[in-house]
């Protein structure tokens, strides 16, 4: 496997091309015209692949809620101390002015499929002849009693990354040493499989940086097993021995319910007080992919493995987070690796330009300690049932610790490749 570095990631992601930003509702009537609703890991990159690409013959729309995204991948290290805020935080900018986008600060409340048109939270309309649908995930709060959206105020989930990613980091330097922090884990599916155990690990390093070594990290998980299993808990004791304590199912029981007011959780096996908890409950696709009707009863989309196409709406196109992607993982990675194959399906449609067979890849990274960095990934190709894995590969334990160092630094080539290729190169 070669290392990925930020000159690598953009060759293979492709050179960028410009033209000229409209920033209206209703634009060019002479060209087809494609609304991307979410501006993240899948819908930025649609965006601009399918205009880089269609060199201006496709008028783009994307409509994305805030100004600026920051970014979920990456966060751990954030709340870890190994990046600022600001890193982590890109803007729309460079797409509105080199790639012919009209981006719409606003919130898309419901999609008209009849009339194709998708209906702003301002009632405006934006009509289009494709849709490409990449809100993320949004959150089953009952999933853990006693959690809600008001008490993620207090047990913050940091799950979608911003203000909650903030509130986070300021509980956990508040933590004193001796005291607990308390994580409950999300079921599968859910975004980013090994973030939850990346983000005991910075917790841990915090601590650790501090002397704080009395200190613990109970992980409370519905799983049985979680990714990367056998390489974090190496870490951990390697790092951190005595500080992290992975409860499963077998163990705690059944995690009955929180208590914002107490700071505690309640299990079958014993009741768990933190000055921290952490609370990550179930997910499900964002509400527009709902309100569309573009979901199975499992909450999530269903797609065409050959195109990212919806099952449920031949002129629509799921991405990331809310699609049911076959064995291919919910990762910033993949939803910009499924984004592309949309954008060459959506040009194919509108400008009859030709589709290739579609190829899908991941890679998720995650930092144990400092220099200490694995990686889990796979190649992947549609078959009749699903987008299935074709050859994979994951770090090893027992790994020289230049090489866990080459896979940190691998990853920040990465970042800084994949975020140059969704919102164009800024800086």
């Amino acid at each position: 496997m070669t290392s990925m570095t930020r000159r690598t990631f953009g060759i293979w992601a492709g050179a960028a091309a410009a033209s000229l930003a409209l920033p209206t509702y209703l634009r060019a009537q002479d060209r087809p015209r494609v609304v991307v609703i979410g501006g993240g890991a899948g819908g930025a990159t649609a965006a601009r692949y399918i205009s880089k690409d269609s060199e201006g013959a496709i008028d783009v729309t994307l409509i994305e809620a805030n100004p600026q995204y920051t970014t979920c991948f990456f966060s751990n290290l954030y709340l870890g101390g190994f990046r600022s805020f600001q890193s982590i935080t890109h803007t729309y900018d460079v797409l509105a002015a080199n790639y012919g986008i009209s981006v719409v600060n606003g919130r898309a409340e419901a999609v008209d499929r009849e009339a194709k048109e998708v209906v702003m939270a301002d009632g405006g309309r934006v009509p289009y002849d494709r849709l490409v649908v990449s809100p993320g995930i949004d959150f089953i709060w009952d999933s853990v009693p006693g959690y809600s959206e008001e008490a993620a105020q207090i047990m913050p989930h940091s799950w979608k990354a911003g203000p909650q990613t903030k509130l986070l980091k300021e509980k956990l330097e508040a933590v004193e040493n001796g005291q607990q922090i308390v994580m409950v884990t999300p079921p599968n599916p859910y975004r980013c499989p090994p973030g939850p155990y990346e983000r005991a690990s910075m917790f841990a390093h915090i601590l650790k940086s501090k002397g704080f070594t009395d200190s613990k990290i109970i992980i409370l998980d519905p799983k049985e097993k979680f990714s990367k299993q056998g390489l974090f808990q190496e870490g951990w004791e390697a790092h951190y021995p005595g500080m992290v304590e992975w409860y499963g199912p077998e163990i705690h029981g059944g995690i009955k319910g929180v208590d914002p007011e107490k700071g505690t959780v309640e299990t079958d096996f014993d009741t768990f007080k933190g000055a921290l908890v952490n609370v990550i409950p179930a997910q499900k696709a964002g509400a527009i992919a709902h309100q569309a009707g573009l979901v199975s009863e499992n909450g999530f989309c269903p797609i065409d493995a050959e195109s990212m196409r919806s099952t449920m709406d031949e002129n629509i196109f799921v991405l990331g987070d809310a699609a049911i992607a076959g064995d291919m993982p919910k990762s910033a990675f993949s939803a910009n690796s499924q984004a592309k194959v949309a954008a060459m399906n959506v040009r194919g449609d509108l400008t009859g330009s030709k589709v290739f067979p579609a190829r899908y890849a991941n890679t998720c990274w995650s930092l144990i300690a400092p220099d200490d960095g694995v990686k889990v990934g796979a190649q992947y190709a549609p078959t009749e049932e699903k987008i299935a894995s074709t050859t994979s590969f994951i770090s090893q334990t027992h790994e020289d610790p230049a090489l866990r160092k080459a896979t940190y630094e691998e990853s920040l080539g990465w970042y800084a490749g994949i975020t140059s290729d969704i919102f164009g190169r800024q800086g």
